[in-house]
């Protein structure tokens, strides 16, 4: 199931375009591939978590959370529905931590990664 997954979500990342559109494709692969019912990104804006691109069906009963990290600073949120090993969803968090940092405030400070 997961190296089926990241092969599509490498596809999607290395196919490049703007971060939400990534981010959208990604969380769709996540619920096409590896059977959740539900995946969202959600971004660290001022201490506060705002749901960004999602895809699939809610089942919050089931949701499990995974920080993604840029650089050390936690800028967003893996959310996902469904039995998925924390290892996997560790990995994909680390895959597009780097477009979830575009959607990450600064706080008006230029960024420099």
């Amino acid at each position: 199931m997961s190296a089926r997954a990241l092969e599509a979500l490498e596809q999607v990342l290395e196919g490049g375009g703007e971060p939400d559109d990534v981010l959208r494709a990604a969380v769709s692969v996540l619920v096409e591939t590896t059977g959740v019912s539900w995946a969202g990104v959600a971004f660290n804006e001022e201490g506060r978590l705002v749901l960004g691109p999602e895809a699939g069906t809610p089942e919050e009963s089931r949701r499990a959370r995974v920080p993604v990290r840029f650089q050390g600073s936690e800028v967003g949120e893996l959310q996902v529905d469904g039995a998925v090993d924390p290892a996997f969803l560790e990995r994909v968090a680390a895959l597009i931590s780097g477009h979830v940092l575009i959607g990450w405030d600064t706080a008006g400070e230029p960024w420099e990664p």
